[in-house]
């Protein structure tokens, strides 16, 4: 027997449960339906997310924002270019609170997890229960490997980088002081730049950090499968002993990183008249972790089509394409941009030979002397 709901959510990841939060506390009813996730993609034990205030905002608003020491707040933040280039942001120089805050992954889905348990107007379904479900909209929340997106036909044109990201846990000999932490290295060719970023977690006054290093694709394999003393040792170095020795806390995780974009976002499901999906989160886009900016990103996915459904017509349906087609507009042009802008930044620090070195360099000192265009800069990272 088919079970009618307002909107159904396929993907219960942080954007799929928050989305079906939102969505609740606005009254409709909705199907939260689990899917598989690939392998390449699950790294729970060592994902930590940089959120900025719009991201705190809304979770705080389905009271999800976690607390204790699964948040860390950032602030300070200091990128190091290859050759003596340095930009440091600091949260009481720009005035606000944090410049973002680094969340704990798995402490995040368990609390919405748990929410979405005590919700009475959200229904959790298994993937092979997905036939009973009906609803004049679905939103697909499945990740940047979305096997519906790619069953409704939707084109997603991925640009793949050489580099893939590394991700683990580290405990140093030094304090984070809540520091996140930045290099860039220029190899010599293109395709050996890396990019480590190590991000506090664990509290004020904790010794871990998060490490993200992005890296050509063989040397990131050799990375997670070197010796753990060997390592330590080359995270060290990598950080130019910025936090002291550093210790392996945490597995390491490997996976292929791509800027990514949907075709469209919305339109009407195939063979199913009277309902139309929108695309949220990784399944729309996907973009270089360098801006930490993910899954910002897909949480702004959440918070728009949520107004946008909020102040819809009463007559209008949900599945209107004109009224879904606000939301497509809303976001499109934020994620462009986004993507834009990491990916020159990757390509920047992918150059090398003459002038490359000089001229990036040059412009992170110059930028580290602007304080009104910094200002502009962290407003628009944190809305």
């Amino acid at each position: 027997m088919a079970l009618d709901f307002d909107i159904c959510i396929r993907g219960c990841g942080i954007v799929g449960r928050s989305l079906a939060l939102l969505l609740a506390k606005q009254r409709w009813r909705v199907a939260l339906v689990q899917t598989a996730i690939a392998t390449s993609e699950a790294h729970s034990d060592v994902r930590a997310y940089s959120l900025n205030a719009a991201a705190r905002e809304l979770l705080t608003s389905i009271r999800c924002w976690p607390e204790g020491l699964a948040i860390t707040p950032i602030l300070n933040m200091q990128v190091c270019g290859d050759d003596g280039g340095t930009l440091n942001f600091r949260a009481n120089e720009q005035g606000v609170e944090a410049l973002n805050w680094m969340v704990d992954v798995p402490a995040l889905e368990h609390q919405l997890a748990e929410a979405v348990k005590f919700q009475p107007l959200i229904e959790v379904f298994a993937h092979d229960a997905l036939a009973t479900v009906q609803a004049p909209l679905t939103v697909i929340c499945e990740g940047r490997a979305s096997r519906t997106r790619a069953e409704l036909g939707v084109p997603f044109d991925i640009k793949a980088y050489t580099q893939h990201a590394l991700a683990t846990r580290v405990r140093c000999d030094l304090p984070h002081q809540q520091t996140a932490r930045q290099w860039f290295e220029a190899g010599v060719t293109p395709d050996q730049a890396a990019i480590l970023a190590c991000l506090p977690i664990g509290g004020a006054d904790s010794h871990e950090v998060a490490v993200v290093w992005s890296a050509p694709a063989g040397r990131a394999a050799q990375l997670k499968d070197m010796p753990e003393a060997e390592f330590e040792d080359a995270i060290a170095q990598a950080a130019h002993q910025a936090l002291g020795a550093m210790q392996l806390t945490g597995p390491r995780a490997v996976w292929p990183l791509q800027l990514a974009r949907a075709g469209r976002w919305i339109g009407p499901m195939p063979g199913h008249a009277g309902r139309s999906f929108a695309l949220a989160g990784d399944a729309a886009h996907a973009l270089h972790p360098l801006a930490g900016q993910g899954l910002n990103l897909g949480l702004a996915d959440v918070a728009a089509l949520a107004k946008v459904l909020e102040a819809k017509e009463f007559w209008r349906p949900l599945n209107d394409l004109k009224l879904l087609r606000r939301y497509e507009r809303a976001r499109q042009a934020d994620v462009h941009a986004m993507g834009w802008v990491t990916d020159q930044l990757q390509s920047l620090f992918a150059q090398n030979g003459t002038p490359w070195p000089t001229l990036r360099n040059w412009g992170l000192n110059a930028f580290d002397q602007l304080s009104p265009l910094k200002r502009w800069a962290t407003a628009q990272a944190m809305r």
